[in-house]
């Protein structure tokens, strides 16, 4: 079975690839009467699509989405809302169906797993995906309008961002390499209650959302592992905990680190096509839409459970 879906209540599906005719996202669950447009979507996908800047993938993407069902005069109808992003700039002659398994991408694992693979700049397993995935987080923003999610690079390389960061990006392109990252997103405004203990825990439900993201390797809420090092005294400070305890969030800010890993198609080591020296960059939309996402459907389970 492969599993391309998301959440319990607030429930969507992403699919296509990144060198196919379109990408998209199916969203269910969604309560009828929300204002929804095109152009509510568009807001969080121009902050994600490619060619946007010189220090991001060249590849030139307008990521116009489209709505295909589920909203009707302005509306949504709390039946499934279609969206779909045609791929404008695909380039599958980049990707030789020949060429051996490119190294640090999961070519190989696919191969291992379904017997064959998309050869076409890495398919599903593509960056490119995630489009669809800021697509959905923005109508889960609309289930969740107490909620502000800010996400941005903190770290770049093992070093804290600073003035200079574009230039160290600049230069390890320059080189043919990339660099990983460090994203810190901060959910202001999320009210004491939402998450469950045990099997449901919001930290864990954030944790596993955050690492299904392409190029992402660790997760940390609150402290992280820096809790690990702590005496018990200073661990029982709410900071540490970073907004939720027992898996259920405490009222207070939630905080959580993303760790990326730096691009791994990178000219070094003979990898052709166009990509990002810092994939973290657009990186940080989709930490916003992704913790979006798994909050609108804890808001829904806790309504569900709680009646409010």
């Amino acid at each position: 079975m492969s599993v391309n879906s998301f959440g319990r209540i607030f429930r969507f599906t992403t699919w296509g690839e990144s060198h196919g005719s379109a990408i998209g996202a199916v969203v269910d669950g969604c309560p009828p009467g929300l204002a929804l447009s095109e152009a509510d979507i568009q807001h969080w996908l121009d902050l994600r699509r490619p060619g946007a800047s010189e220090l991001t993938s060249p590849r030139a993407e307008p990521d116009r989405v489209r709505i295909l069902s589920g909203v009707y005069e302005g509306r949504t109808t709390g039946t499934p809302i279609s969206l779909t992003i045609d791929n404008v700039d695909a380039r599958p002659r980049d990707y030789p169906a020949d060429a051996p398994p490119r190294a640090g991408h999961a070519d190989a694992a696919y191969q291992a797993k379904y017997g064959l693979r998309d050869p076409r700049g890495g398919g599903r397993a593509s960056a490119r995906e995630t489009a669809a995935r800021v697509a959905a987080g923005a109508v889960a923003r609309l289930v969740i309008p107490e909620v502000a999610i800010a996400a941005r690079v903190i770290e770049l390389c093992g070093d804290p961002v600073e003035a200079n960061w574009p230039g160290l990006i600049e230069t390890a392109r320059a080189a043919g390499s990339s660099l990983g990252a460090v994203v810190e997103c901060v959910a202001e405004g999320v009210p004491a209650g939402w998450g469950a203990p045990v099997y449901a825990r919001l930290d864990a439900e954030l944790a596993a959302a955050l690492m299904s993201i392409n190029a992402v390797k660790g997760v940390e809420i609150g402290a992280g592992f820096a809790a690990a090092r702590a005496r018990g005294e200073a661990n029982a400070d709410s900071a540490f905990a970073g907004g939720i305890t027992g898996g259920i969030a405490t009222g207070e800010p939630i905080r959580l680190r993303v760790a990326f890993k730096p691009t791994s198609s990178v000219p070094a080591l003979g990898v052709t096509g166009r990509h990002d020296p810092c994939v973290a960059l657009r990186g940080a939309p989709v930490v916003e839409a992704m913790v979006a996402l798994v909050l609108a459907d804890h808001k829904l389970l806790h309504r569900a459970q709680c009646g409010g």
